[in-house]
């Protein structure tokens, strides 16, 4: 590829709408360009990165028995009432309608794509287990894209769907999956991605991972221990709560005039928040009564959590008006459970001495004692951890709260839309069986902003090797003593047959080459320059300065090798 001829611009300022380290430098280099808010255009050194991370991920997925398809970006909606996401996902999804007035969406996921295909082939035990994966476009109408292509609207993604005919089968090809996940990662050149423990959202199900670039611009809060290998995200981890027994005491009413809040309260009685007990009230989606999830007064509820109780939507209950609820002065005594659900988290379990709402406007009760005063069936984790707990895995670490960034995730979704789509198939036994399934997800577009977030440094991009645009940049200095393109058009036809070279030919100035090869981030680098050519040799360095040196141009081939098998 010749510099005068690859479209695209490159400039030193800093983009006025870009916050994140790849969006500034995608715009920088001629990477990608703003169509839509959340929707892009790449140009060539991004598609060429995109062809490559595309040829690791179909490389690893074949490892492991995956069968490419293809699935349609439209969609049919009835395919989404068939699984109950039509209505249930909300304005993400995009709905539309043909000119028959059929209605349709575009894809933003493609589970009922894939039962939909597997239902019509796969009808026999004999035809499972399998996996069948698609490299594609798809859409999510986000609320608010950000970051460049860390967060957009439109984007490509590889997702797979595996079907099992047993459970214990799903586990052994989950953990196959998971490790291959791990493989491309690494070969993508982010083997700082780390597996987290995760909430399954939307997608169902029980287990789910999600892998992880830790890095300030990311929005997911990612909790990790300081002693041992425990990772989570915010949803669903947990910690070892700190309990600090004391005597139990009779249970007390106690006037507080207009104090409300956990700190007002606990102040007002001389106590710590973390020996009063809190109330949280819900609306929870298809349910008439609200919802009271109760808690320690120091921690806050885990809304993943409780909806992973409810198996329904929860949002803050805002219905003041037709409740008899006394907010700011709930507690468990005296409530009535026929128009009130309850829920209880762990926290509380062992407490003999907590302060409490009282269910009367201006008071609390003092001396709560939870398995003598309160007939509570089951405690529940509900609570979101707090910085600085101990690690419930090793009981020596501390929970230290890390910003991530989401370029992968896996799912067990077992049965959520085979079921739901009438997917069934014969079994050894004759009889018709629902099978079991699993989901695996990448994100294409997020994993190269991801490659810059990880490697770069104030001047541009440091691109891993094997996914680099090009694997050789050669900059031409200009001299009026001698021809220094043909020089270095010699060095790159020698070099262009093994491997990709970019040769910058243009008519610029050294500083102008020496950025624009600093924003485009090619590993290699040959500087063809006047005074080196005296001695008939070129500079070699490379993109992250760890290689810099002089050679002969004979001996060009020879280092380049040397060179390319170190990096």
């Amino acid at each position: 590829m010749l510099m005068s001829k690859l479209l695209g611009e490159r400039f030193k300022e800093k983009p006025a709408d870009a916050v994140s380290i790849s969006h500034i430098f995608l715009l920088r280099g001629g990477y990608v360009r703003q169509v839509s808010n959340g929707i892009f255009s790449l140009l060539l050194p991004a598609t060429r990165i995109k062809a490559k991370i595309e040829k690791i991920i179909r490389e690893e997925m074949d490892k492991i028995e995956g069968q490419e398809v293809l699935f349609p970006v439209v969609l049919p909606a009835e395919l989404w009432e068939e699984s109950g996401r039509f209505e249930s996902v909300g304005s993400e999804l995009m709905r539309m309608k043909d000119r028959t007035g059929k209605p349709l969406v575009i894809g933003m996921t493609h589970e009922e794509a894939a039962v939909h295909l597997a239902r019509t082939e796969a009808k026999s035990y004999q035809n499972y287990p399998f996996m069948i994966y698609q490299i594609q476009t798809k859409f999510r109408d986000e609320a608010r894209s950000r970051g460049g292509l860390i967060r957009v609207r439109e984007f490509t993604m590889k997702d797979a769907y595996s079907f099992h005919t047993t459970q214990d089968d799903l586990e052994q090809y989950y953990e196959r999956c998971l490790q291959s996940y791990h493989k491309i990662f690494e070969r993508i050149g982010i083997p700082e991605v780390i597996c987290v423990k995760s909430d399954s959202g939307m997608m169902g199900g029980n287990v789910a991972h999600e892998f992880m670039l830790l890095t300030d611009i990311g929005e997911d809060t990612i909790i990790v221990c300081d002693s041992c290998d425990y990772k989570s995200n915010m949803e669903v981890a947990i910690s070892k709560l700190d309990f600090t027994p004391t005597p139990a005491q009779e249970i007390k009413k106690v006037h507080t005039p207009n104090l409300k809040t956990i700190e007002e309260v606990a102040n007002f009685l001389n106590v710590t928040p973390d020996k009063t007990m809190k109330a949280t009230v819900f609306k929870v989606e298809g349910k008439d009564k609200p919802l009271i999830v109760f808690l320690r007064g120091d921690l806050q509820v885990n809304e993943a959590k409780v909806q992973k109780i409810t198996r329904a939507p929860i949002t803050p209950f805002d219905d003041y008006e037709n409740t008899d609820i006394k907010f700011g002065f709930i507690g468990p005594m005296d409530l009535d459970l026929d128009k009130i659900d309850v829920l209880y988290d762990m926290s509380v379990e062992n407490e003999q001495n907590l302060v409490c709402g009282a269910c009367e406007e201006d008071y609390h009760l003092t001396g709560l004692n939870v398995k003598r005063d309160l007939n509570v069936k089951e405690f529940y984790d509900l609570s979101k951890v707090n910085e600085g707990q101990a690690c419930a895995c090793c009981n020596s670490g501390k929970l230290q709260f890390k910003r991530g960034v989401e370029v992968g995730n896996i799912f067990q979704l077992g049965t959520k839309y085979s079921k739901s789509m009438d997917m069934t198939y014969i079994d050894v036994d004759g009889k018709a069986k629902t099978p079991i399934m699993g989901c695996y997800g990448i994100g294409v577009g997020r994993s190269l902003a991801c490659a810059i977030e990880a490697h770069h440094d104030d001047y541009g991009p440091i691109w891993p090797f094997n996914i680099a645009p090009w694997h050789i940049h050669i900059c031409v200095l200009k001299s009026k003593k001698q021809d220094m393109n043909k020089i270095g058009m010699d060095i790159y036809n020698v070099l262009n047959d093994e491997y990709e070279v970019i040769l910058d030919d243009r008519d610029v100035g050294a500083g102008f080459q020496f950025a624009d090869a600093d924003l485009l981030g090619v590993p290699i680098r040959i500087v063809v320059g006047e005074k080196n050519l005296k001695n008939a040799q070129v500079e070699i360095m490379t993109r992250d300065k760890s290689i810099k040196k002089l050679v002969n141009i004979e001996d060009i081939e020879k280092e380049i090798a040397d060179i390319v098998s170190k990096l």
